[in-house]
C-alpha cells in the first residue's frame, strides 16, 4: 500500500501544533489521518483567518470539554502550550465549564489539566488568580460588571 501523507500545508500546520509527534492512527487509518490532517490543519485554517490561532486553540479546548473528548483535550492542550496558551489561561477554561457542563465532567478535566501541565514542568498548584474573597465579592462585583460592560 502506498503511504498516505497530508498535504504540505496541514504537515507544517500540524508540526507546529505538535513538534515531532506522528499519530498512532496514521499507521492503522492512513486514509482517515490524511482527510483529516488536510481538512484540520489546511482548508479550516485558510478560512479562519480573523480568530488568532491561541483564540481557536482555547475555543476547541472548551468544546472538547463541553462534549467529554478527555482524550483529545489531552493532546490538543499540549498543542495549545506549545503556541503560547499559558498555563492559566488553560485551567480558567476548565473552570468556566463547571456552570455549563456541571463539575462531574469537569473533574475528569481538572486531571487531564494537571497531568499535561505537570509533565511539562508547570508546578501546582498555580498562583491564586482571584481578586475578591467571599466577603468582599458583592461589593466588588458590581463594579467589576460596570467596568466591562462599559
Amino acid at each position: 500500500m502506498t503511504a498516505r501523507k497530508p498535504n504540505p500545508a496541514a504537515t507544517a500546520a500540524h508540526e507546529r501544533r505538535f513538534p515531532g509527534h506522528v499519530s498512532t492512527l496514521a499507521a492503522t487509518e492512513p486514509e482517515l489521518t490524511e482527510y483529516f490532517d488536510n481538512f484540520a490543519f489546511d482548508e479550516v485554517l485558510q478560512h479562519a483567518q480573523e480568530v488568532p490561532e491561541r483564540t481557536r486553540l482555547m475555543t476547541q479546548l472548551a468544546a472538547m470539554t463541553a462534549v467529554g473528548a478527555v482524550a483529545e483535550y489531552r493532546v490538543m492542550l499540549g498543542a495549545a502550550l506549545t503556541i503560547g496558551v499559558t498555563p492559566v489561561e488553560a485551567k480558567e477554561i476548565v473552570y468556566q465549564a463547571v456552570p455549563y457542563a456541571g463539575m462531574a465532567r469537569v473533574f475528569d478535566f481538572l486531571h487531564a489539566t494537571n497531568d499535561v501541565l505537570t509533565d511539562r514542568g508547570v508546578e501546582l498548584p498555580l498562583e491564586g488568580q482571584s481578586t475578591t474573597t467571599r466577603d468582599t465579592r458583592t461589593a466588588q462585583g458590581p463594579a467589576v460588571q460596570k467596568r466591562i460592560s462599559s
